[in-house]
């Protein structure tokens, strides 16, 4: 069509196709590894997880991946590698044949060399060995076989995907540090509904243990969050009565506020992703259809007793660290308020006080501005005689009347020039 295409279009679309599902059929086994770096691994070179790839392809002669792909699947000869990059993790699945081999043989990670796992530019956040064997589901060894394999305490077993498939797992690690999980599917189950089921086990499994990566830093944040809690109880009470040092609780409450903010933006991402990956573990367990088989606990019921108790702690600790930064602001807003009422109160006893003095200055100045009309009249009244004490002897009068006539005159002028002054300057 003659039309431009959006620079995204087929990006987009393919993104919808990416990271197909295996097929599988049954017997076989599948060896599952995710890695992850322990701190910051969202922001990662993920050029080392790519290298880190290459380096196991190039030991099977296999065809590197596009140079910005996040998934891969190829076979290597003796068995198949599905690769995928994740933002804070990296899988990698080998899907091989059952083998003679006894259940669980460890000698199925031989896959992966030691020396290319010691070179992982991360470290083990879980692994898990799977196996799939073609069963009816009533076969009454199926029973004998998980009680040998598995824990049967935290044994949890069910059928999926309308009761093609039964699905079994302890979610506990074995002696060689495994996961164990076993898949029974009913003859003439397609490869490729095997292939889903599997890649929904590794994705609960690997989802389960990236979301309890959060369970940690709630303790200890729970556990700070406690003393806190005390010491911001103290301030608050105290509030209540008279502050001997008010601007020191209002510094304290800042330090308690700056903290539990500290910790909010130590935990928003961590306690973010936990809430993804629950419902990422929750969304893959409901598509999988169970259904209760040989009266056993389902996998949505052992995370519904095993697993939903850690998450909720985690929310609880994520609610009540934003509720207890709420209390601090609130707190500090408070002491702001009552410290600036008291300021303004001490303001206006400062401001009366300063209108007293200066009333008493006002008096004190009038008082002053009537003792130097007298100075300025004494002065004045001499020079005045000076002038006209030549006009006695004409006047046949004596110097001291003239004196004393002039004195009446002289004060008046300088009174009422001073209050002109006076009267100029306030306005």
């Amino acid at each position: 069509m003659p039309i431009e295409d959006h620079p995204l279009r087929y990006r987009l679309a393919n993104e919808l196709h990416a990271r197909p599902f295996p097929n599988v059929a049954a017997p076989a086994q599948a060896i599952f590894l995710a890695v992850k770096q322990p701190k910051d691994a969202a922001k990662r070179d993920r050029g080392l997880d790519r290298a880190h790839l290459l380096a196991l392809l190039d030991r099977f002669g296999a065809d590197h991946p596009a140079p910005d792909a996040t998934h891969f699947f190829g076979d290597l000869g003796k068995f198949r590698l599905k690769w995928e990059q994740h933002t804070e993790f990296v899988t990698y699945t080998a899907f091989l044949p059952a083998g003679d081999a006894r259940p669980f043989d460890p000698s199925a990670w031989e896959v992966f060399p030691e020396e290319w796992l010691a070179k992982a530019p991360g470290v083990r956040i879980t692994s898990a060995q799977i196996r799939i064997e073609t069963s009816q589901g009533d076969d009454p060894a199926l029973a004998e076989k998980l009680a040998e394999w598995m824990v049967p305490e935290s044994l949890a077993v069910s059928n999926v995907l309308d009761e093609t498939a039964v699905i079994a797992g302890d979610f506990r690690i074995d002696s060689n540090g495994h996961m164990r999980f076993a898949v029974f599917c009913k003859e003439g189950t397609d490869s490729r509904r095997v292939g889903r089921i599997v890649q929904r086990i590794c994705e609960i499994e690997t989802y389960k243990s990236m979301s309890m990566l959060g369970l940690p830093m709630a303790r200890d944040i729970s556990t700070r969050m406690g003393e806190m809690d005390e010491s911001l109880a103290e301030l608050v009470n105290a509030m209540t009565g008279h502050l001997a040092k008010p601007d020191e609780t209002l510094g304290q409450l800042l330090a308690i506020s700056a903290e539990l903010e500290k910790l909010q933006t130590q935990s928003a991402f961590r306690f973010g992703a936990t809430g993804a990956y629950e419902a990422l573990v929750n969304q893959r367990i409901e598509v999988l259809r169970e259904v209760r088989f040989m009266g056993r606990q389902t996998f949505a019921e052992f995370m519904m007793r095993r697993y939903d108790p850690a998450m909720r702690t985690i929310k609880a600790t994520e609610r009540r660290l934003l509720s207890m930064s709420e209390r601090a602001i609130r707190a500090g807003d408070l002491l702001r308020t009552q410290v600036d009422v008291n300021r303004s109160a001490q303001n206006q006893d400062l401001l009366a006080s300063m209108d007293r003095r200066a009333d008493m200055q006002l008096r004190l100045q009038k008082t002053v501005e009537g003792l130097s009309v007298v100075a300025i009249s004494y002065y004045a009244v001499s020079l005045v005689v000076y002038l006209i004490s030549p006009l006695a002897e004409p006047l046949g009068t004596s110097k001291t009347v003239l004196t004393a006539a002039a004195v009446v005159p002289v004060v008046l002028a300088v009174w009422a020039m001073v209050r002109s002054i006076r009267r100029s300057m306030e306005k």
